[in-house]
């Protein structure tokens, strides 16, 4: 298979009129050191709008989770910067870690205390905290909150850290995989809850969700961004995605193969040629090639 260059469909993104929840401006993220160094995200650039829920796509091992770190300040980028609600993720206000909630894809939890204990202790954090809204939620995510966190399964230690990172109603929400461990009819309840309706006078909650669960993302997102060994191949609206993005089949060297910026990514093999444009930029016959559903993008833009 002869792999042709992957190409973002936003390669020059335009900056919106209004500060984004979440914008990063080439984010280069390098881990370990001396010849062991590797660059695990290669100049991010991305613009999250306020209210968007965007879906974050990628192979195991695709930056994902150093993404993440470096959007909220655990790491510090090799290159580049990013900013959550207007503030440098790097030097985060009081206020704004205030507006902010945080799920790793590791339960990052005290062993010994309970979940009870947690929401005391975290509660305490925040000045919107509402332990009667945590423990609404911990009730329908059927989490126990007076066993210890050591004794939880993975699952429930994963509940447990959903409702610390909803228990102050944040605007702003960073998800890595956080319902990887979770059974379907609990996914279910999360992402009713996740998704409920705020107070008439709060604007809508912004997330940033990494998740393999495909067909759960679909119904729920308003963006959409792949991410393939640290570079962002494509991030737009999924409604744009869905009507504008093709798959197109064709024999090697065809004069209708689409060609020029709007193509994203291009196999070949055995004669063939497998290629995923953007009907609106590439060069290419008219109504041609299908349409994609997520999985099925995901799986072309990764093989």
């Amino acid at each position: 298979m002869n792999d042709l260059p992957v190409q973002a469909v936003h390669g020059e993104p335009a900056i919106p009129s209004v500060a984004p929840a979440i914008e990063a401006y080439g984010l280069t993220v390098r881990l370990g050191s001396g010849r062991g160094a590797r660059t695990i995200v290669h100049g991010v650039d991305l613009y999250v709008p306020d209210g968007a829920v965007v879906g974050l796509i990628g192979r195991n091992g695709a930056g994902k989770t150093t993404l993440l770190d470096a959007l909220v300040g655990r790491i510090a980028p090799h290159a580049g910067h990013s900013q959550l609600l207007g503030c440098p993720s790097l030097d985060l206000t009081d206020p704004v870690r205030e507006r902010l909630g945080y799920v790793a894809q590791s339960p990052d939890l005290f062993p010994g205390l309970s979940g009870l204990q947690h929401l005391q202790r975290i509660g305490r954090l925040y000045a919107n905290w509402h332990e009667a809204r945590a423990r609404m939620l911990a009730d329908k995510l059927g989490l126990d909150l007076l066993a210890q966190a050591s004794r939880l399964s993975l699952g429930d230690q994963q509940k447990l850290s959903l409702v610390l990172a909803l228990g102050h109603d944040p605007d702003l929400l960073l998800l890595d995989e956080p319902v990887a461990s979770l059974d379907p009819l609990t996914r279910r309840e999360f992402m009713r809850t996740l998704f409920e309706r705020r107070w008439i006078n709060q604007p809508a909650r912004t997330i940033l969700v990494s998740s393999h669960l495909l067909t759960d993302l679909e119904r729920v997102v308003t963006h959409v961004a792949f991410l393939r060994e640290g570079r962002l191949q494509l991030f737009d609206e999924w409604d744009a995605i869905a009507e504008h993005v093709r798959l197109l089949e064709l024999p090697a060297g065809s004069a209708a193969q689409p060609r020029g910026p709007g193509v994203i990514a291009c196999t070949e093999r055995e004669g063939r040629v497998r290629v995923v444009f953007d009907a609106r930029r590439a060069e290419a016959p008219p109504a041609s090639g299908r349409a994609l559903g997520l999985e099925d993008l995901f799986v072309e833009l990764n093989t």
